[in-house]
């Protein structure tokens, strides 16, 4: 009889840890790897019914108006899908750079990224265009350009490398800041090591200014500059005070060397296995979300010049006769490029500028 009373306790016993840590049995998951995959997105996507996931990065932080476009486009693509596709966003290079992500695309590892066009020239060539200092004189006649035939014809040049371009969005022109000296004219580059990213038409610009260019990647660049590494760095005005540029640099120019635009692209392999009709609602959300943050993007580049004013940088102005005098002293450069990239597209898109003007 006590053996029969023993049996039963113990039965009982195993079925009270069963009902109390049983969902726990057989799952071999890391809680503190789980909790910092959560925290690893701003907006992580919702946990419905959803037959498709895109996992979105950028190298920008979640104060940037690229930000806040890749949050717009995620309200649009699980709106119109009716959460059937849910967006996961990432910011400040949690995927890693752009170069990292754009392979992550290929591979079919990560969906979205939006890199500059300067990284995108090393998958193809031709995006180097974009990249000619001094190329467009105002937003609009970028915006032309890049949404009429030239621009997407060359996002079409993607699918031979396994991505699809679905937009341009923008990140602005390109300014000098730096923690050595006021630059006024292009003998004040002479000496400075500068920043850039991996593009040798970047490179190659800047050694014909005097300065002395490294690429390294946006993510170390804080450090570098902190450190002292390198003297100073080149980026629209939003992007120096959003990162804190500010904190370790001293004087800002308003070069305008380069209008960077940013391309909206997607994995092929992902793109492709989406229905039809998700395809063009993800389409055309990159199209609207692109519109949206070209506007908030503008709107921030005049109101963070300010800002950097009053977090104490000296800010100096570029006039017409120096800066005509770098475009003549880059010259030599632009004429190389454009044997490399193809003289028939570099007169398209001179004549498509000339048309939008």
């Amino acid at each position: 009889m006590k053996k029969l009373a023993l049996l039963f306790l113990t039965l009982l016993l195993a079925l009270v840890v069963v009902a109390c840590g049983g969902d726990n049995a057989g799952d071999t998951t890391d809680t503190t790897e789980n909790e910092n995959a959560s925290d690893a997105t701003e907006e992580a996507a919702p946990a419905g019914d959803a037959q498709f996931k895109i996992r979105a990065g950028i190298g920008l932080n979640n104060e940037h108006p690229q930000y806040k476009g890749l949050l717009k486009f995620k309200e649009l693509v699980e709106e119109r899908t009716n959460g059937a596709i849910v967006v996961e966003t990432y910011h400040s290079g949690q995927l890693g750079d752009d170069r990292t992500m754009m392979e992550a695309l290929q591979l079919g590892s990560q969906e979205v990224t939006i890199p500059s066009t300067a990284p995108i020239a090393n998958f193809v060539n031709e995006f180097s265009v974009f990249d000619f200092p001094f190329l467009f004189p105002s937003n609009e006649v970028a915006d032309a350009v890049l949404d009429g035939e030239v621009g997407q014809n060359l996002l079409a040049k993607l699918d031979n490398q396994n991505l699809v371009g679905l937009a341009y969005w923008e990140n602005g022109f390109r300014n000098l800041s730096n923690s050595v000296k006021p630059v006024a004219t292009m003998d004040d580059f002479r000496g400075l090591t500068i920043r850039t990213m991996e593009n040798d038409l970047h490179l190659d610009a800047f050694r014909a200014l005097g300065a002395n260019p490294t690429p390294m990647a946006f993510t170390e660049l804080f450090t570098a500059l902190q450190q002292g590494t390198v003297d100073g760095q080149e980026n629209p005005f939003a992007t120096i005070y959003l990162e804190g540029f500010y904190e370790v640099q001293d004087h800002v120019s308003n070069t305008n060397h380069i209008y960077s635009p940013f391309v909206f692209m997607m994995s092929k392999p992902f793109f492709d296995g989406l229905p039809a009709e998700f395809q063009e609602i993800v389409q055309e959300a990159a199209v609207e979300a692109g519109q949206y943050q070209r506007q908030l993007n503008r709107e921030a580049n005049n109101e963070y010049l300010q800002s950097l004013i009053d977090a104490g940088m000296t800010y100096t102005e570029i006039s017409d006769e120096a800066r005509a005098e770098m475009r003549e002293a880059i010259q030599p450069v632009l004429d190389q490029y454009s044997e490399r990239i193809g003289q028939d597209l570099v007169n398209q898109v001179f004549e498509a500028i000339e048309a939008a003007q």
